[in-house]
């Protein structure tokens, strides 16, 4: 039986540009971070879906860093879907993120993590 490897799955998903998170079909509840089985049910039918990319900010705190570093935030962000993910919006000052700002996920590279998600604000 070939070994399971949700999480380098995910990575080869991101190199394609595509930001999938994974589906009970038995439950059809969402699933992020990638698992092997369903946390609270143990089954292990998770099947990869094309995420929204939509989001709510659900909470976000700002990391004050010396110079010549910059300031940014940290965020929990609700996905559409309903998974909650860690992650960092961007295209706006960190001290200016919000609760319940609506933000859109986009797929960023960075040369010290690699392939990531982030987000953006979402204009409404």
């Amino acid at each position: 039986m070939p070994a399971i490897h949700p999480d380098v799955e995910f990575k080869q998903f991101l190199e394609q540009q595509r930001f999938m998170i994974q589906c009970s079909a038995s439950s059809k509840r969402y699933v992020f971070y990638p698992r092997v089985i369903a946390p609270g049910t143990g089954v292990d039918d998770l099947e990869w879906v094309e995420a929204s990319g939509l989001g709510t900010v659900y909470s976000t705190t700002v990391v004050r860093c010396k110079p010549p570093k910059t300031d940014y935030n940290v965020a929990l962000i609700d996905l559409k879907e309903g998974p909650r993910m860690m992650s960092r919006v961007e295209g706006i000052e960190p001290d200016k993120v919000v609760i319940g700002m609506p933000v859109k996920a986009r797929i960023a590279d960075d040369s010290e993590v690699g392939l990531h998600i982030v987000f953006d604000p979402l204009d409404i």
